[in-house]
């Protein structure tokens, strides 16, 4: 993916990086266990997966990946490809209701600035 990403997923790391959603930090391409996580937090335990339509082929084993990232605490959130090109809103809506579910207790709520239509396209 870093070599060659998807507009969508340029988009969604604009948004992620730098600690530019409400302060956490994310990694692209991180590595955990036998797999490669597309976007990941360490302090809250998330991994978002942007899923294009190689995906619709590969349901086994993504929910065997998905099983065997649980047990590690870790939650996968996937997001389609389609979703992040057309209802960024939505997108950016389910990642902070994730983030939330995660955060922990000793951590401040902060708020976020929406990314302007465009960036990150």
């Amino acid at each position: 993916m870093r070599k060659a990403p998807t507009r969508s997923e340029d988009r969604l790391w604009s948004w992620l990086r730098n600690r530019r959603l409400i302060g956490f930090k994310f990694r692209r391409q991180h590595p955990h266990a036998a797999y490669i996580l597309d976007f990941y937090c360490a302090e809250i335990k998330l991994a978002i997966e942007v899923d294009g339509a190689g995906h619709e082929l590969n349901y086994e084993y993504d929910g065997i990946r998905a099983l065997e990232l649980q047990r590690d605490g870790i939650e996968v959130l996937r997001i389609p490809n389609e979703m992040l090109k057309n209802d960024y809103r939505t997108v950016l809506d389910i990642i902070l209701n994730a983030i939330e579910k995660r955060r922990p207790l000793t951590r401040p709520s902060a708020t976020l600035s929406p990314p302007r239509a465009g960036r990150g396209v």
